[in-house]
């Protein structure tokens, strides 16, 4: 393995020690590859996904005519999982970003999901 994914698999440990998601206020968890998006919110207790969301065939502009960014499509896919959420009657989650910077596409996912009303 090589020394860069060491780094994020020990920042994932450290993050992971420290996070835990319940019924009532579920992990939510972002994972992000290079052309996607990924959210989850997941119910540590039970070990089951409650929710989950991602940018995979939306957005890339077939509805609209106009192509959409990677981090337009991440807050995107942030509004619509905390939509799902609120119709599931949860408003509070833990934020797991995965060992990922807090910016960009991951940043975007989390104001989308807020301003979706969750709360963090």
């Amino acid at each position: 393995m090589t020394e860069k994914k060491e780094k994020l698999k020990r920042r994932q440990k450290a993050i992971r020690a420290n996070l835990f998601g319940t019924a009532k206020r579920p992990r939510f968890y972002v994972f992000r590859s290079l052309n996607r998006i990924y959210a989850s919110l997941v119910d540590d207790d039970a070990g089951k996904t409650i929710l989950s969301e991602s940018d995979f065939g939306k957005g890339k502009g077939a509805e609209s005519g106009k192509k959409k960014s990677k981090t337009e499509r991440a807050f995107e896919v942030g509004e619509k999982l905390a939509k799902a959420a609120k119709e599931k009657k949860i408003t509070e989650v833990v934020f797991d970003r995965k060992g990922y910077k807090y910016h960009g596409r991951v940043k975007a996912v989390a104001d989308g999901a807020r301003k979706g009303g969750l709360k963090f």
